[in-house]
Parts: structure tokens; sequence; C-alpha cells
């Protein structure tokens, strides 16, 4: 399913209403996960290999990854990415 939202989300096919209330959370998360483990976003960002300022858009919710990124952050944090794009709890 969340395939589908991100295919919507991107290629704007979804209201803005469903966009605010499925993206606003992934900057949430991205940073809850990163200070859980201790970790500076230069840290994380030198770990995923991405441009420092570029992990911090996406922090800042300025910018959204693409679906391969989110499943590398899905990968590296351990998490579903349901749950980075607040579509569950855990």
């Amino acid at each position: 399913m969340v395939v589908f939202l991100l295919y919507y989300y991107q290629n704007g096919i979804m209201s803005n209403m469903e966009k605010k209330n499925h993206t606003n959370i992934l900057p949430v998360r991205l940073k809850q996960l990163r200070q859980e483990r201790g970790l500076t976003q230069q840290q994380l960002a030198d770990a995923l290999g991405l441009n420092s300022v570029t992990y911090l858009r996406y922090e800042k919710g300025q910018r959204e990854p693409s679906i391969d990124l989110l499943i590398v952050f899905a990968e590296y944090f351990d998490v579903s990415i349901d749950f980075l794009v607040g579509l569950s709890e855990f």
C-alpha cells in the first residue's frame, strides 16, 4: 500500500489533504530515529552516503526522498516504511 501512496504522491495524484496527513510525519520520524541512536545529521548522512545538506532537507521536510531512499532509511533504522511515513506506529 505504501508504494501506491508514494507513487500517487510523487505523481501529483493525491489531494493536498492526503499529502499533509501522510508526509508531515517523515521528517519527525527521521529526526527521532537519528537522535535515539545518538547521531548527528552529518554522521547519519555519512553513514548513508548522502550529502549532509540533502539529509538536512529531508529531516526538515524541505525535500522528499525517493522510494529507493525510503527503503535505505527503513533498513538502516530497522523500521518499516509504513512507520517512516506515518501509516503505523511501530
